[in-house]
């Protein structure tokens, strides 16, 4: 397929069935500088569909590297107010928001592990906001990735120079189901019928707790509550909300798991990037649901995680939990993509922080998490093993050999 025809594909699926852009709605997109030739035409994408205003905002992390250079990490962590203003001005309209990344993992490598963290907190933080008043307003958010040169470079170093930016194009719409043969939206909607029988199956279990078991040293027990659900249940008939598909790609189903039931240790298995920076070669130790030890033999890798889980009261304490079959079209790809959106689709994952569900529980015994972050890392290996646990004390497998071994899981 021509590039250029690859791209405007793309950029429709990300407006059409990402954001789900609404007729006369504005859209707020934060894009990466690095991908400033994509903007134009996801914007064309936005206003074909009816978008009253497409607002582009440039997430410049060239320039903020340089301010951790020279700005003290408390200033720079927070994001300044007229910078959030303008992005509440047109959320509050009814607008959607929408996060173009790119990543550079070489950037940020000579930056210290508090440097490195306070161009994190910086991002999420604003990241966060956004989410939180197109949450509170019903209203979609979308995080996708725009293939640059200098992540092409870092992570195709085999690949001739001149041909690294096209093969991860095509590498990123692929994952996507952009090309030759399909119609992307609709293989999206076919994919997403796949997801929900599985959520849908998981749930009928009832699971209060899950058991992860991995050869690399991992023995996790995670504690789920009673409205732990990895399915989307019926909408109610007076939720106007609309469908929206938060990040793209994805193969995950997860939920938000008991704030004080995990227990064991877990390894991640492909990098963490936090502000630019790579992190490899670490765990956790849980105790009562919170992390009671980094793992990490790197001191700068150590510290930047302790800094993490330091960020407030919740930063130690799992808020999701998410199954991905160790054999996804993400994982086979046999590509470290060093961005957290695209890698988590290859891997089981945990994430530290703020729950995907918010509020109260149903049953007080339980609780849900809740924090400024929600850092999402890889525990999936070829050889976990995951049984889920019923209020009996029964056993289920749910995973072997890193994928899902119940028959009904299957598409």
């Amino acid at each position: 397929m021509d590039l250029d025809l690859r791209k405007r594909k793309y950029a429709y699926l990300l407006a059409k069935v990402g954001a789900n852009v609404q007729p006369g709605q504005p859209v707020v997109v934060e894009a990466a500088v690095e991908g400033a030739s994509f903007t134009p035409l996801f914007a064309e994408a936005c206003y074909k569909l009816g978008a009253s205003e497409v607002l582009i905002r440039y997430l410049d992390l060239p320039n903020l590297k340089t301010a951790a250079l020279y700005r003290p990490a408390e200033y720079l962590q927070e994001p300044a107010e007229w910078e959030l203003a303008s992005y509440r001005t047109l959320l509050a309209q009814g607008g959607c928001y929408v996060r173009l990344e790119t990543e550079n993992p070489a950037l940020m490598a000579d930056l210290s592990a508090a440097q490195a963290g306070a161009v994190f907190t910086h991002q999420d933080r604003l990241r966060n906001a956004c989410r939180k008043i197109c949450r509170e307003n019903g209203k979609q958010w979308l995080i996708a990735m725009i293939p640059t040169q200098e992540w092409a470079d870092y992570i195709l170093p085999d690949v001739p120079a001149e041909e690294r930016l096209t093969r991860l194009w095509d590498l990123v719409t692929g994952l996507c189901y952009v090309d030759d043969d399909r119609d992307p939206v609709a293989t999206w909607a076919a994919a997403r019928v796949r997801v929900h029988k599985i959520a849908d199956t998981i749930d009928a279990w009832h699971f209060s707790r899950l058991h992860y078991r991995a050869g690399n040293g991992t023995a996790l027990t995670v504690t789920l509550t009673p409205d732990s659900r990895f399915g989307w249940p019926p909408k109610d008939p007076d939720d106007d909300s609309l469908d929206f598909t938060p990040n793209m790609p994805t193969e995950e189903v997860c939920t938000t798991p008991e704030k004080y039931g995990t227990e064991g240790v877990v390894y991640a298995t492909r990098p963490l990037v936090l502000g630019g920076k790579a992190l490899e070669h670490f765990g956790f130790r849980f105790t009562k649901g919170r992390v009671t030890e980094v793992l990490a033999e790197d001191p700068e890798v150590k510290k930047q995680l302790a800094d993490l889980i330091a960020t407030d009261e919740g930063a130690g304490y799992l808020g999701e939990c998410a199954l991905v079959e160790y054999h996804s079209p993400i994982s086979m790809s046999g590509i470290i993509y060093y961005t957290t959106l695209i890698d988590e689709n290859a891997s089981c994952h945990l994430a530290l922080g703020r729950g995907l569900n918010s509020g109260a529980v149903s049953d007080p015994a339980f609780t849900y998490n809740d924090s400024a972050i929600h850092v999402d890392f890889m525990i999936g290996t070829p050889d976990m093993e995951i049984d889920g646990e019923t209020a009996d004390g029964t056993r289920i497998p749910v995973f072997r050999t890193g994928d899902f071994c119940c028959p009904d899981f299957q598409g």
